[in-house]
């Protein structure tokens, strides 16, 4: 047993993560016991605060956001050993299950097990005031140490910077694939990302990459519209509504190909302006969280059929994180995908609260938390 700090809720009341004390055991069978360098402040984390993702209990450590450096490992773990560097895939990958086998790590059927906060065998491995604490997908980055399962951890080579990796755990590779996967945007498509935050940041930089003619980046904040454009944005508008007019104009009136939503949280009653921003078969990617009961969406659904666009969903960016995340992390070290200018700020994990509200406040295109 170890000792170790984490940043953690108690109750659905709470609306701060409280920094304490916990204990962390072993690994066991396929286990590894992880020192985190650094994680990243994701809007995910946040739905657990405001009750747009429900989970599955309390205590609750969050933090899926991650990288570090392999300090234990389990006696049956196969692929990694004491010392590797590792960045965390939040959805877990077995590798041999169907989805797996057909090339949709994202979805896999056996992955989905640990995100429930327990380890696979329905067990913690994490105690605080002497109770057992559940961790967001396995993982609960929010802590100096994590034990995570395997299927969770993707090594990486050493020579590369872990505190910026740390966003290949999940926005990076989200947004960059939610452009180059879910969307397909082809060389010259006129693309709109809708919140250029972390992810809508990356999908700027994957439509760019893809060879994307236009890009518009609409986002109510201007710091990040002026971020945006030096991810590759070409255009930016502060709303759906003003970019109507924009799109139009600068695309003849075929408007958008591809449109990328990437907010930190998505809105059904949004759904027909940007049904209207989108070209005919073009398509729109639901990359960003819905309010879990959001009651419904206003799609004009007339549009599928006469305009055939489509509508698709996309989690982790449609990516296999065992490929895609020494994939982008080669991108990175090429000088192709600018991880260091997503980070606008960097916190310790005692203030994680103030990262937070950074972020509602609009002042982070992605906060680090950075530990010893």
């Amino acid at each position: 047993m170890i000792k170790s700090r984490a940043a953690m809720l108690w109750g659905p009341e709470d609306k701060n993560w409280s920094v304490e004390d916990i204990e962390i055991d072993e690994p066991r069978g396929r286990e590894l016991l992880v020192r985190n360098v650094a994680s990243g402040l994701c809007h995910s984390d946040e739905h657990f605060i405001t009750g747009d993702m429900p989970h599955g209990g309390y205590p609750w450590i969050a933090g899926h956001e991650g990288a570090g450096i392999v300090e234990a490992v389990g006696p049956d773990v196969k692929d990694l050993k004491v010392g590797d560097h590792v960045v965390y895939s939040f959805v877990a990958a077995c590798g041999t299950c169907q989805s797996c086998a057909e090339g949709h790590s994202n979805l896999c059927d056996n992955g989905h097990l640990i995100m429930s906060g327990r380890m696979l065998d329905g067990t913690s491995r994490i105690r605080a005031r002497g109770q057992d604490a559940l961790v967001m997908a396995g993982l609960g980055t929010f802590a100096h140490h994590c034990v995570v399962h395997e299927w969770s951890a993707v090594k990486v080579l050493e020579d590369l910077p872990l505190d910026k990796l740390c966003l290949l755990g999940c926005g990076a590779t989200t947004g960059w694939g939610s452009a180059v996967y879910a969307a397909e945007v082809k060389p010259g498509d006129n693309v709109a990302v809708v919140g250029v935050g972390g992810l809508g940041s990356a999908a700027v930089q994957g439509a760019r990459l893809a060879g994307a003619e236009r890009i518009f980046a609409i986002d109510p904040v201007e710091f990040k519209r002026e971020s945006a454009q030096r991810f590759g944005a070409t255009h930016t508008a502060n709303s759906v509504e003003e970019a109507f007019e924009l799109i139009q104009q600068e695309t003849w009136g075929r408007m958008c190909n591809k449109v990328i939503l990437t907010m930190g949280v998505g809105s059904g009653d949004m759904m027909a302006q940007i049904m209207a921003i989108t070209s005919k078969r073009g398509r729109v990617v639901v990359t960003n969280i819905h309010p879990w009961n959001e009651p419904s969406n206003n799609i004009p659904m007339i549009d599928l059929t006469l305009s055939e666009k489509q509508v698709v969903g996309s989690l982790f960016g449609s990516a296999n994180p065992r490929s895609d995340i020494p994939r982008l992390a080669e991108l990175y070290r090429k000088g192709q995908l600018d991880l260091d200018g997503m980070i606008t700020r960097t916190y310790t994990l005692e203030d994680i609260n103030q990262g937070y509200q950074d972020m509602r406040d609009g002042k982070n295109i992605r906060g680090v938390i950075m530990y010893d």
